[in-house]
């Protein structure tokens, strides 16, 4: 206040000054100002008070500080000129308008040269750190180097690369735009560039390919910062960058889905998730309890992987209560005991076995899981009332030629029939592989490349639909939301990435040449895979929702008698079940997958 005493002052001073030094007026108007040069000081600091300048960090000031400023300085101004005019001594429009910005400049640029102090003392504290070579110019970019600057990390930014001609030669917070795309080489050369930050969350999967094929031919180490739409919060930091993950570089654009638009039947809700401990059942966890939740019931088999998900939820989010259930879905008795104790208003099924191989192997296990299962969960909703019931498929259930495909096949109708003879509304999701999830290739490529190959692909034509983890657990909350009872809900994940080119990608992530440093073998299609998986049947074909991206498959309507019986004649064969007896049971239910099989063969 002091300070700002001193400045109002002067500020007066200079104008009376400028506007009457060596006229006659000038020391009457002087000893004018000294009478009443008390009162208009009071009137500004009361001003500078009530807009709170005396209570904001200033080291962290920006334009709405400038409002501030400039909205008490000219309420003060009001003042002075109502204080000067009811003393029949009104002060002239000229020093009234040099007084007010004379003002601004000195209340403005004291808050100004203090910031810029302050800036200046956590700038030259990682002088000496690793140089980092921003991509893009925009927002996101900004914010990082503002991040940067205000924490002693080590990191120093030295410029902009941005392929947005209009920033050409500009400078954004100091540091300048250095050219386009092209000039990313030759930069990170001459300035020594240690690190590659691409902060671009808001461009195009194809353009983030680009962008990093060129810089993994430069040698320096790249981060990211990921796309808003994974970023719940909204708020962008340092500590959302990462590594340049494979998912950042699908075939594809990601699905965005406003989850707050859609998750509002999730809020104040008891939720189950079966499966809970896996890939996909625990970032449901974590996504669902975002929403607030009146209780989230952890429901799994697997003790260890149910722990871990139970310790970070209890980390992350203090305030959702957590119910641990270990059970088996095939313990009908055990569900229906859950269920009858916790009373769930949505369900999320996700608990399933899912290995292709291994169910060629095992069928009984298969059956058991993915159809008893399933079937064990459904009644147990239908008979407590539940609200929603989601349940995870997959797009192997399409024209199935494995077991697990077939199992999830009759999982889906299961689920269909249900919603017809029940209040609950039930609905599937289908999508395809899940990068990163449990089983997947990815880690198994990351392991065989660490052990410097070979990397074993099946077969060269293989091809997969992929997405990622964040993405398919979105799409089940907003299949929830959008869920009208008896619907397959399917996403178009764009066209299938080769198994090959994956791998392919993956070598050249971890620096070094397909072919060259790694070798790629094909090994030979396993049991029960196909080269190319399908979203869609024939005859289910599809309609659009109002998500652009996702379809609803027609419902399959099937003898619900005959999946009864084919049911119970599965499950008492035992371990005794063989594939061959539940593609029977399936191709009697569905006439035209039979004829599919038999094409198949051909």
């Amino acid at each position: 206040m002091s300070c700002d005493a001193l400045l109002v002052n002067l500020a007066i001073a200079v104008p009376v000054i400028i506007r009457f030094y060596g006229s006659q007026s000038f020391l009457s108007f002087l000893q004018y100002y000294m009478i009443l040069g008390l009162l208009i000081t009071i009137i500004y600091i009361a001003f500078f008070y009530l807009f709170n300048l005396y209570n904001r960090v200033w080291a962290y000031a920006s334009t709405s500080e400038l409002v501030a400023i400039v909205q008490a300085v000219t309420l003060g101004s009001f003042g002075t000129i109502a204080l000067t005019y009811f003393t029949y001594w009104p002060l002239p429009r000229s020093v009234v308008i040099m007084q007010w910005a004379f003002t601004i400049i000195l209340i403005g640029g004291s808050r100004l040269a203090w910031r810029v102090y302050v800036e200046q003392r956590k700038t030259n504290g990682c002088k000496a750190g690793r140089r980092a070579l921003i991509i893009g110019a925009g927002d996101a970019g900004a914010m990082v180097t503002r991040e940067f600057k205000g924490h002693k990390l080590n990191i120093r930014p030295v410029g902009f690369i941005d392929d947005d001609p209009n920033k050409q030669r500009l400078t954004v917070l100091g540091l300048p735009v250095l050219g386009n795309r092209e000039a990313i080489p030759q930069v990170v050369k001459k300035l020594n560039v240690d690190l590659i930050i691409i902060a671009m969350p808001s461009v195009s999967t194809a353009v983030i390919r680009e962008f990093v094929e060129i810089c993994r031919e430069t040698g320096a180490e790249m981060k990211i910062l990921p796309g808003m739409y994974q970023i719940i919060d909204g708020h962008v930091s340092v500590n959302h960058l990462r590594p340049v993950q494979l998912e950042d570089l699908l075939h594809r654009e990601p699905v965005r889905v406003d989850l707050e638009e859609v998750a509002g039947y999730l809020r104040g809700e008891t939720v189950l998730i079966t499966g809970a401990g896996g890939s996909i059942g625990s970032e449901l966890c974590r996504q669902v309890s975002l929403f607030g939740p009146q209780k989230l019931i952890l429901f799994g088999h697997g003790e260890n992987s149910i722990h871990k998900i139970w310790l970070e939820l209890e980390e992350s989010f203090k305030g959702i209560p957590l119910e641990i259930e270990i059970a088996d879905v095939r313990d009908r008795s055990k569900v229906n005991y859950i269920f009858e104790k916790h009373r769930p208003g949505v369900v999320f099924h996700a608990a399933a076995h899912k290995h292709v191989p291994l169910m060629e192997l095992h069928p009984d296990e298969a059956v058991k899981t993915n159809i008893t299962g399933t079937l064990n969960v459904s009644d147990a909703a239908d008979r407590v009332g539940v609200k929603v019931f989601v349940m995870i498929s997959t797009d192997k259930a399409v024209n199935p030629s494995s077991v697990m495909g077939a199992t999830k096949r009759m999982a889906e109708l299961i689920i269909q029939n249900k919603n017809r003879v029940s209040n609950t509304i039930f609905t599937a999701v289908r999508f395809g592989n899940v990068l990163g999830s449990n089983g997947s290739v990815v880690p198994i490529f990351q392991r065989q490349i660490a052990n410097g190959g070979p990397v074993t692909v099946t077969h060269p034509e293989m091809k997969r639909y992929f997405m990622t983890i964040p993405e398919s657990v979105q799409l089940v909350i907003q299949a929830g939301a959008m869920a009208e009872g008896g619907e397959v809900f399917v996403l178009d994940m764009g066209e299938p990435v080769k198994i090959v080119d994956l791998a392919k990608d993956m070598i050249k992530f971890s620096g070094l040449e397909p072919e060259k440093d790694i070798q790629i073998t094909f090994t030979g299609v396993r049991p029960g895979e196909k080269l190319f998986e399908e979203l869609l049947t024939a005859e289910e074909g599809s309609r659009a929702t109002k998500h652009k991206r996702i379809f609803i498959a027609r419902p399959s309507l099937v003898d619900v008698s005959a999946l009864g019986q084919g049911i119970v004649e599965l499950f008492s064969k035992g371990h005794l079940c063989k594939r061959e007896d539940v593609f029977a049971i399936l191709s009697s239910m569905i006439p035209i997958l039979k004829r599919y099989q038999r094409e198949q063969a051909g």
